[in-house]
């Protein structure tokens, strides 16, 4: 069988009695996909020893700073980040003048030397970082610090202003959120998607009634994604299902209506946007009937990824098996064994 990685579209499954998320998932590929084998890296990428300390040093003595892109194979996020953005020259020449980029593959056996001179392998080193997504991409400063991290694929135009956010040493200026507003505002509707069912202000998330996890939606505007989010992913008939099961509220980044969070702090939202440190729209950020972040999204999503994300937190798995990946693998295998073809870009 076609083994499979990726976020799955459905409900609730068991397998013998045993849930599937808490099997195991030796070899991971994305489902979907009719040659499931690694997308070739350009040749420009740097052929490291994977000695993270030596990688810094030697691209800052080289006036460029460092980006640690975590693969999968068969992943078709990846894929679109090597051909479409990479492929147009202008990202081409701005990647390769300012970075050095290493690949790192989350489920590889190479030794990785990380910045405090630990070793362990390249899974282990993922997991360290929790990379929950690919492609994952860390920039890193000339102190090895990561000033910027890209949770998935960015589009081309949001995946330059990275680029040139982190080039240009912009970090020292502002979030990222705030960088890519002022040079890159996208046209899109124009309005907040708001529902009535969602948390209505004033904002109060510190007293919820119901005992449901708590979607917070992070959004603004002009945001072309956004509206993708509610005008399509929103309105098919499993997100509306998963969607049932959370609290939701939904928030202008840039708001400075006030807001109870849901620690009792009370700031405004683009406060508490700036705390929690959102530099994508839509971001999802899920909390637990506590209140306690478990889990997030930050780049751009399909249905499929979308839906599998809120089932990852609505079930609770996200309790049992702290691994993402291997959780949506499981999941996949088990609809693939009952005839079920998952579109994973659709």
């Amino acid at each position: 069988m076609v083994r499979h990685f990726c976020l799955v579209i459905c409900s609730w499954l068991l397998l013998g009695g045993i849930p599937v998320w808490a099997q195991e998932a030796p070899d991971l590929l994305e489902p979907g996909m009719t040659n499931p084998g690694y997308h070739e890296k350009p040749d420009w990428f740097k052929q490291s020893f994977l000695d993270i300390r030596e990688d810094v040093a030697e691209a800052s003595d080289a006036g460029k700073r460092v980006v640690l892109y975590f693969y999968q194979d068969g992943c078709p996020y990846c894929k679109k980040l090597l051909e479409e953005n990479f492929g147009q020259r202008t990202i081409n020449d701005k990647a390769r003048e300012h970075f050095d980029i290493i690949a790192i593959n989350i489920w590889g056996d190479r030794e990785v030397t990380g910045l405090a001179g630990q070793a362990a392998t390249e899974k282990t080193f993922a997991e360290s970082l929790r990379v929950m997504f690919t492609p994952t991409l860390l920039f890193l400063d000339e102190e090895g610090h990561v000033v910027l991290r890209v949770n998935g694929y960015y589009a081309p135009h949001k995946f330059m202003a990275a680029l040139d956010y982190v080039a240009g040493h912009a970090e020292t200026q502002g979030t990222f959120h705030d960088y890519l507003t002022r040079v890159d505002p996208q046209p899109a509707q124009g309005q907040l998607h708001q529902q009535p069912g969602y948390i209505q202000a004033p904002f109060d998330l510190a007293r919820r009634k119901g005992g449901r996890p708590l979607l917070v939606l992070f959004e603004q505007k002009n945001c072309a994604a956004c509206d993708e989010l509610h005008l399509d992913i929103f309105k098919r008939r499993e997100t509306r299902q998963l969607l049932e099961k959370f609290d939701i509220v939904l928030l202008d980044i840039g708001s400075r209506t006030p807001i109870t969070v849901p620690d009792g702090l009370q700031m405004t939202v683009a406060d508490w946007a700036r705390d929690r440190n959102i530099q994508y729209a839509p971001s999802m950020v899920l909390f637990d009937d506590q209140g306690r972040e478990v889990f997030r999204t930050e780049a751009y999503l399909k249905a499929f990824h979308t839906q599998s994300v809120l089932d990852y937190v609505a079930s609770g798995a996200y309790q049992r098996q702290p691994n993402f990946q291997r959780f949506i693998q499981a999941r996949a295998d088990a609809l693939e064994a009952q005839g079920i073809h998952v579109d994973i870009m659709d």
